[in-house]
């Protein structure tokens, strides 16, 4: 199905003229025959002002970034876009099968809906919940627990910005396109999260060219967004949706394991601590001994340097103070 513009239609404004006229003309001839005791001037004004009312469906009005999907017996007729004040055929119908459909934290019809009931009749809220927005939108779906790629359950929310490039395809394509859209970014995520660690992990290989790699969910968000993104419009296009930007909104290890986790980590950062803390330690220790050989401050052999650096690393690896013990003896 392929969108059709309708154009040349903006003569709402010369319509409403013509049909205020047509109901003052109805109306003037139901007096004249009811002054004149005919029946047949009112009964040509009855038609007429029949005739008006056919012509008032016609009218339509929409703001900037809205557009109209028309259907004439069924058939599609074609799509009004862009505002304007436009009349067309009184016997087209507009179709928007996603009208009631809200998505967290998108700009919806639904709000409008409610301003339009409150503000005018009926068959404007009826004409506004059909209109399609093609303004830029947010879909803000649920957060998901997924497993990565090492097994472990994450939750994961994210993002999407879109909006409707093709109504047609939206309207005749999908039963719903929101929930359509819905629906995939749920697949489109998983399937893209099982690529991923959560963590650098050794031995992964998250592009797919045979070679380990450091990616994860953790460290490569914007890679995997990108990803989560092109996913996600490969699914849409036949819905004519545009995905402008995936981001992850929200990321951590599922409660029954983050616990765990949190440990590993603190155990980690520990030992890298601690690594650095004895290299540091070492290097202190082989310039200590290289600065009194150097100035010949004193002599010691292998016993007594063996129990210089036992005492050294002591003080500077202990997690604690050192209490020094002061010898005012001979070392020997």
């Amino acid at each position: 199905m392929e969108e059709k513009i309708i154009g040349g239609k903006k003569r709402g404004m010369l319509m409403l003229l013509v049909i205020i006229a047509v109901f003052a003309l109805s109306v003037a001839l139901i007096v004249v025959g009811a002054a004149a005791d005919s029946i047949a001037p009112a009964v040509v004004g009855f038609v007429v002002m029949l005739a008006d009312f056919v012509l008032m469906p016609g009218l339509k009005i929409l703001k900037p970034q809205e557009a109209l999907v028309l259907t004439l017996f069924g058939k599609y007729a074609g799509t009004l876009k862009g505002e304007g004040f436009y009349y067309v055929n009184p016997f087209c119908s507009a179709v928007n099968p996603a009208a009631k459909t809200k998505l967290n934290q998108s700009g919806d019809v639904k709000q409008a809906v409610l301003d339009a009931a409150k503000g005018g009749s009926a068959e404007a809220a009826e004409l506004a919940s059909k209109k399609i927005s093609l303004k830029i939108m947010t879909l803000n779906n649920n957060r998901q627990k997924i497993n990565d790629c090492l097994g472990n359950p994450v939750e994961i929310g994210i993002a999407v910005t879109w909006k409707v490039v093709d109504t047609a395809k939206a309207v005749f394509n999908v039963d719903n396109y929101k929930e359509y859209l819905s629906l995939q970014c749920d697949s489109a995520l998983r399937n893209i999260v099982r690529i991923y660690p959560y963590d650098v992990a050794p031995g992964v290989d998250t592009t797919g060219d045979g070679i380990a790699d450091e990616g994860s969910l953790r460290g490569s968000s914007e890679v995997v967004a990108s990803r989560i993104r092109d996913e996600i419009q490969s699914r849409v296009n036949e819905a004519g949706i545009e995905v402008i930007e995936a981001r992850i909104t929200y990321l951590a290890y599922a409660p029954e394991i983050a616990a765990v986790m949190l440990q590993r980590q603190q155990a980690s950062a520990i030992i890298d601590a601690r690594k650095m803390i004895v290299d540091g330690a070492v290097g202190m220790v082989e310039m200590a001994l290289e600065r009194l050989s150097e100035n010949n401050v004193v002599t010691l052999d292998e016993e007594r340097k063996a129990a210089m650096v036992s005492n050294l690393l002591v003080v500077l690896c202990g997690n604690h103070d050192a209490q020094p013990v002061v010898n005012s003896g001979s070392l020997y």
